[in-house]
């Protein structure tokens, strides 16, 4: 993959009116004007972001801010199809968590009760024949799921939906505090979820800490997701909620959080808050059912949720320094 092209920035500057092209032009205490001393550092700036926005653009990678309230760091994210993808593993974060360890104790020992015990001859021939018309209607069932699940696959197939993955490894988002901490760890070729694409190599010999500067769209805050529905219906933020709801999804899909894909998923009443809160920011007819329809959304239940969603999300975040 070539370098990329880096867009020319023209910073136009008015030529100031001389009495005599040959002469300097004088000020009143100094003589001869100062040159606009901030022209080229403004002129240098846009070019360095110009670059940075290519090399991200290129690569099809992007730079991400999210603020937690355990701190703001940095990391990456990346869309690409779901069959390009190898989902991060969790075993080891899971085996870590106590009480997830401890419903698969019980689900276990839930499968093993499931026994049954016939002493009766007569009954157990009925249980037998039952079994039989069972197993054939199993079967036809069977057939009829394979079926469905060769039609499924292939439709995935004909359209396979970008799904995002992130700067993780082992089922944990890393977060860096400085933009110099997150380039050495590109750099060191340490393992990582990202190291799966294409782009990754190459991202890793050209990044530059000053390329870390995501767009506004990419910086997130959810620090203040909780506070902010605390302070009722008249003050919810729709931009910071929306955002907020964004990465949360993102970031339970691409981190296998399933009890928070389940908390935002269609239906749920944080799902319907998304709604109500997009629609009433669109405006018109549309933003007045919007606003009705927030003010029907328990602000407390709204911010427990979120205090749910925030916190398991901080659980599976790796600070780096």
């Amino acid at each position: 993959m070539g370098s990329p092209t880096h867009p020319e920035v023209t910073v136009a500057r008015q030529s100031p009116q001389r009495p005599d092209a040959d002469e300097p032009e004088l000020d009143d205490t100094t003589g001869a004007a100062e040159p606009d001393a901030t022209a080229e550092p403004e002129a240098a700036t846009e070019a360095d972001t110009g670059a940075a926005r290519a090399l991200w653009d290129e690569l099809r990678i992007d730079p991400v801010e999210i603020a937690l309230p355990a701190g703001t760091g940095y990391t990456l994210r990346a869309y690409r199809p779901a069959s390009e993808l190898t989902p991060t593993d969790v075993a080891e974060r899971d085996a870590d968590d106590p009480f997830l360890a401890r419903r698969q104790v019980v689900e276990a020992e839930d499968d093993e009760s499931d026994e049954v015990v016939i002493l009766d001859e007569e009954v157990a021939r009925e249980f037998a024949e039952s079994d039989d018309e069972e197993k054939r209607a199993k079967d036809g069932a069977a057939d009829t799921d394979a079926k469905e699940d060769t039609d499924a696959k292939a439709a995935d197939e004909a359209g396979d939906e970008e799904v995002p993955v992130f700067l993780s490894h082992r089922g944990r988002l890393l977060l860096f505090k400085t933009p110099e901490s997150l380039v050495s760890f590109v750099r060191s070729g340490a393992p990582n979820d990202l190291s799966q694409l294409d782009s990754w190599n190459e991202l890793s010999e050209r990044v530059e800490p000053a390329d870390i500067a995501p767009l506004d769209e990419d910086i997130y805050e959810l620090d203040l997701v909780v506070e902010n529905l605390r302070g009722g219906h008249d003050t919810w933020d729709p931009t910071l909620l929306i955002e907020a709801g964004e990465v949360a999804r993102d970031v339970a899909y691409a981190l296998r959080l399933p009890a928070v894909l389940d908390m935002l998923s269609a239906g749920s009443s944080l799902d319907d808050l998304d709604e109500a809160l997009r629609a009433s920011a669109n405006g018109g007819i549309g933003g007045f059912l919007g606003r009705r329809r927030l003010k029907k959304i328990g602000a407390q239940t709204a911010s427990l949720g979120w205090r749910t969603i925030v916190g398991k999300i901080s659980a599976v975040v790796d600070w780096r320094d």
